[in-house]
């Protein structure tokens, strides 16, 4: 397997999947996270970078896997009993001294849900479940800050943590095919707890590779502009700007120009924002 691995993703959907073979977990509230434990440890995010340094306890915690295992999941941080996502992205924007004093305050756990690697065997093209067994097997002697996010084939269970854990910071359940193979698509279903929309950028302001703003489509077909990036959202998104061809000159449907990308890139927009001209992104998806 080749570093950088490219990441499955989750549709969105509005209600859980039900029938037979259907599996259900608990997404929280953090960093998408790929642990790499070969001779060291690296930790990707789902754009690819190299966020090693911004999740160092987790690394060192990650050298007690096996050699040559490759294991997907959330990197989260807890605080007064449930996960905040603040303080995720503080993290991952703090350089030097402020992101070890960071480190110190507020260290991060490793929530796994896939295991794509082990013993130097690619696992991807198996099952989940025997995926699922995997990653169970590798972190059972570890325990935190590593641990597998809880699963069930229990469709009532899965809607008693869709109840019960937002206050525990949970956005939503993921659900997964026991059968389903692990691929870089939409494949994966999940839901939502909160009031979120899943949009594609269409287009930017500024340079591609720091946007200032990016243009997206709403689920009504307006196309409008997003407030101002956050600094480490507009590198992630710049990375996927950057990739693709150029655009050409464009106006939102409030008529504001813009620079239109043929990026594949889905982000998520924040509760209530997309009644307006101008939305709040929160995060790629």
């Amino acid at each position: 397997m080749e570093y950088p691995v490219q990441v499955a993703l989750a549709g969105a959907v509005t209600t859980l999947p039900t029938g037979p073979g259907w599996w259900y977990e608990p997404k929280l509230d953090g960093d998408r996270a790929v642990v790499w434990r070969r001779d060291t440890v690296r930790v990707q995010t789902r754009s690819g970078r190299d966020a090693t340094p911004a999740w160092i306890d987790i690394a060192t915690a990650a050298m007690d896997l096996p050699p040559d295992t490759v294991l997907d999941g959330e990197a989260v941080i807890w605080r007064d009993g449930r996960t905040d996502f603040g303080a995720v992205r503080s993290r991952t924007s703090a350089r030097g001294r402020r992101l070890a004093d960071l480190i110190h305050r507020y260290p991060a756990s490793y929530v796994a849900f896939d295991c794509l690697m082990l013993d130097g065997r690619d696992l991807r093209g198996r099952p989940y479940l025997e995926r699922r067994q995997a990653l169970l097997d590798v972190l059972e002697p570890l325990g935190p800050p590593l641990q597998a996010v809880p699963a069930t084939d229990d469709l009532e269970v899965a809607r008693v943590w869709f109840e019960v854990l937002p206050e525990q910071g949970i956005e939503g359940i993921v659900a997964k095919r026991a059968t389903g193979v692990y691929r870089p698509d939409r494949s994966w279903r999940k839901v939502r707890t909160a009031e979120t929309v899943d949009v594609a950028i269409v287009g930017y302001t500024g340079p591609p590779a720091r946007p200032r703003h990016i243009v997206v489509r709403l689920p009504d077909g307006r196309r409008v502009r997003s407030q101002t990036l956050t600094a480490p959202l507009a590198s992630d998104i710049g990375r996927y700007l950057t990739a693709a061809s150029p655009g050409e000159h464009a106006h939102t449907t409030d008529g504001e120009p813009y620079t239109t990308t043929d990026a594949a890139v889905v982000v998520e927009a924040a509760a209530g924002t997309t009644r307006h001209a101008v939305v709040t992104i929160t995060r790629i998806r």
